[in-house]
């Protein structure tokens, strides 16, 4: 059971892009500035299996649950469910001559990845996940 986390009130978190630059590694501001991917299997958290919470690299809100990551086998960290449902905001992206779900950080705008309906039971999503777009924080 993963430990319950209070979210409480989401403050929306806003930097100049300067800033971002600043704060951010060249490929997670990529990722989490202008929805870049990270190339499949380059991540250290895809093959994370240590107990812990996923925070959003761009501004550490708590996003996912290590009980709730699993293996995919698409290269990319993948949970079935954020640990609340309002730490994610979603669009709808129609990039690359498909739709697909985004999912971005509700607390800075962060892009984060993808939602697909391939996932695990009990919901049966797959939160794609790029490894830049977090940070893993150890039980």
């Amino acid at each position: 059971m993963p430990p319950k986390i209070d979210i409480g009130e989401i403050t929306p978190v806003t930097k100049t892009d300067d800033e971002w630059k600043k704060l951010l590694s060249p490929a997670a501001y990529k990722v989490l500035r202008h929805e870049d991917t990270e190339r499949a299997f380059s991540s250290p958290l895809h093959e994370n299996h240590q107990t812990g919470i996923y925070h959003c690299a761009g501004c550490d809100l708590p996003a996912y649950s290590s009980e709730h990551k699993f293996d995919s086998g698409t290269g990319w960290p993948s949970f079935w469910q954020p640990i609340d449902p309002k730490v994610v905001d979603t669009r709808t992206d129609s990039k690359f001559f498909m739709t697909r779900v985004e999912v971005h950080c509700a607390r800075c705008g962060g892009h984060q990845g993808h939602i697909f309906d391939d996932g695990p039971k009990p919901t049966g999503l797959r939160y794609c996940i790029n490894g830049l777009a977090l940070k893993f924080v150890p039980a």
